[in-house]
């Protein structure tokens, strides 16, 4: 097995339950994968906070507004690990509900950057966006309140 493919046998379990927990309404998961330590930076589909002080605050935002994840599953488009810094690259496929309405089905394609913290591989940089128009008016639902 060779270090990407290592990489991946770890990490896609753990953003498989991050990612299944926070669409049923816990970020716990999720701030476990992410540094703390700045810079970290979001351009998400839905909202772009940079730095720590304002991810946290976003990832409990988020987890307020999903429940009953149905399906949350990642394609692996592309992926490569280096020394310290490792990258992933996917199609990301969800059905949950959106402040309670009917679970509904979205995809982003999404771009993850991860440092390595120790002997951990943790989130520093997330890039997202809907990848067609049906996506896309599932995730703005996110930005209203």
């Amino acid at each position: 097995m060779n270090d990407t493919q290592q990489f991946l046998a770890e990490m896609m379990p753990r953003i498989h339950e991050a990612e299944t927990a926070l669409h049923n309404g816990d970020a716990k998961p999720r701030f476990a994968m992410w540094s703390h330590t700045d810079p970290v930076t979001v351009y998400g589909a839905a909202f772009s906070p940079i730095g720590w002080a304002e991810v946290a605050p976003m990832f409990d935002e988020l987890a307020t507004r999903f429940s009953d994840c149905r399906s949350c599953e990642w394609e692996v488009v592309a992926a490569d690990v280096g020394q310290d810094f490792a990258y992933l690259l996917a199609i990301e496929r969800t059905t949950a509900s959106i402040d309670g309405a009917e679970a509904a089905s979205y995809t982003l394609r999404s771009t993850t950057i991860f440092r390595r913290e120790g002997p951990e591989w943790k989130v520093v940089h997330r890039h997202a966006d809907p990848i067609n128009e049906t996506s896309a008016v599932s995730v703005r639902r996110l930005t209203k309140n």
